[in-house]
């Protein structure tokens, strides 16, 4: 994994925190500041010699740095950051059903390392997933898979405290939606992230 740039890190944490406390704390402010953020930045890549998949590990850095200084929402945080690489992405011709695999396990790697609520992570991407499908007119169950299969890799490979609680998680955030995962949420072994 690409080590983050601090620079970019920084820059995404200051846009952030900026766009919260310009909201005044209202209702989703914090999904909305987020999602403008990324989605800004991920675009910006375009052309660029780092790919989206670089970009997003930065990210999510300076998202939950941003999300710890405001003492804002890590769900809302990382549901703001899935639409925002979705629609980053998207705009710069690089947006599939695995972008959103690796973003998921990306967070719950980051949210990890920086002793984040690994869970309310993986709540917010499997919301932010489904939410940013709709947007664009992908399957949101698919979607949602991606973000759920993401998730339990990265959270198999940190430790089985840190894989209970996003299981934990995703069981609750799959429920509104027809989620398919090729195995049970069980520690991650393998499996496939379809491609749009």
């Amino acid at each position: 994994m690409t080590k983050p740039s601090s620079s970019l890190s920084e820059s995404v944490k200051d846009g952030i925190v900026d766009a919260v406390k310009r909201t005044e704390d209202a209702p989703g402010a914090m999904i909305e500041a987020v999602s403008k953020t990324v989605a800004r930045t991920v675009h910006g890549v375009d052309g660029v010699t780092m790919s989206v998949m670089d970009v997003t590990s930065q990210v999510a850095d300076g998202t939950i740095k941003a999300v710890a200084e405001v003492d804002g929402d890590l769900g809302q945080a990382t549901r703001g950051l899935v639409v925002g690489v979705v629609r980053g992405a998207r705009q710069s011709g690089a947006m599939n059903l695995t972008t959103i695999g690796r973003t998921s396990e990306s967070v719950i790697r980051t949210a990890a390392r920086l002793s984040g609520d690994v869970g309310a992570a993986a709540k917010g991407l499997i919301e932010g997933a489904i939410q940013s499908a709709r947007e664009i007119g992908l399957d949101a169950a698919a979607a949602g898979t991606a973000a759920a299969i993401g998730a339990m890799k990265a959270a198999g490979q940190i430790g089985s405290v840190a894989g209970e609680r996003v299981r934990h998680s995703l069981v609750h955030a799959i429920a509104r939606v027809d989620v398919v995962l090729n195995e049970p949420l069980y520690p991650y072994k393998s499996s496939r992230i379809p491609t749009a």
